[in-house]
């Protein structure tokens, strides 16, 4: 038994999947927020997964709908596949909540998948929070699964052996990989201070995938998002001097393309954490 259901058998012309799941490499829901506007705006539902097989409802619990105190309506955790045509292009959309369970299962049905549609290449799209300020424009660091893949000026990274806890987008890529789909990821830097969406990153996810399927779809919300949460964040800063400070000291080290030390990094961090919670509780 497969863990998916299609829902539409269309044929497909080599197209390329792009990837993004909420959760643990979605800061901020930046990459998911570009997987919605292509498979709503564009999409056609193509298959669903068995969400009872794939997740925790007490880590993630489906949302009630109470009316006029009766139970109406549930809405489950889900991960879909939509396909979108963009100009002469398909491009199918695998995107939801990330799964708790069967990781390795679900990625050898997406193989299947992948290989039943012919798709040519695998695009993950994420997030991540950094040391970074808003001030500045946003930074891709993308991964690759043979050189040559990445487009524009994205470099793979970071340099060296890494070692994190992996998500759910990263153990599918390495399984499409192995079955010689070439895969590779763009992943938002997204500045650590800012909490909720920051639709400037989703942009540059956006134009990043747009080098790769030869159009960008219309964003005209996410711009107009973004230059009002730009200008939000500007004006708290303005209107602190040691988060201007703060701002300043990230907009340095990124113009002069260096970072701060892990332990330099983490005492900043946690001091601004902590001033702006001790001012929050006294203006409360």
């Amino acid at each position: 038994m497969t863990l998916y259901r299609l829902r539409e058998s269309v044929e497909q012309i080599a197209p390329t999947v792009v990837v993004a799941f909420d959760g643990w490499v979605d800061a901020g829901g930046v990459a998911t927020a570009v997987a919605e506007l292509l498979a709503t705006d564009m999409g056609q539902l193509l298959a669903t997964f068995d969400s009872d097989a794939l997740f925790d409802y007490r880590a993630r619990r489906p949302t009630l709908e109470i009316l006029d105190g009766r139970p109406a309506e549930l809405t489950w955790p889900a991960i879909t596949l939509h396909r979108a045509r963009l100009e002469d292009h398909d491009t199918l959309i695998l995107s939801g909540h990330e799964p708790d369970f069967r990781w390795q299962e679900l990625a050898g049905d997406l193989v299947e998948l992948a290989q039943r549609f012919g798709v040519a290449e695998w695009i993950s799209l994420g997030a991540i929070p950094a040391a970074v300020p808003h001030t500045r424009p946003v930074t891709l660091m993308g991964t690759q699964s043979s050189p040559g893949l990445l487009r524009g000026d994205v470099q793979p990274g970071p340099t060296g052996l890494l070692r994190v806890p992996s998500a759910a987008i990263s153990a599918i890529d390495i399984a499409v990989a192995k079955a010689g789909i070439p895969t590779l990821g763009y992943f938002a830097q997204v500045p650590h201070y800012v909490s909720g969406p920051y639709p400037a990153a989703s942009l540059a996810l956006l134009q990043a995938l747009s080098r790769h399927i030869g159009t960008e779809p219309s964003a005209v919300v996410l711009r107009r998002e973004a230059r009002q949460l730009r200008s939000r964040l500007d004006a708290a800063a303005a209107a602190d001097d040691d988060t201007k400070a703060y701002v300043e000291r990230l907009e340095a080290m990124v113009d002069e393309s260096r970072l701060p030390s892990g332990d330099d990094l983490i005492s900043d961090i946690e001091r601004f954490l902590r001033d702006r919670g001790t001012e929050g509780r006294q203006r409360a």
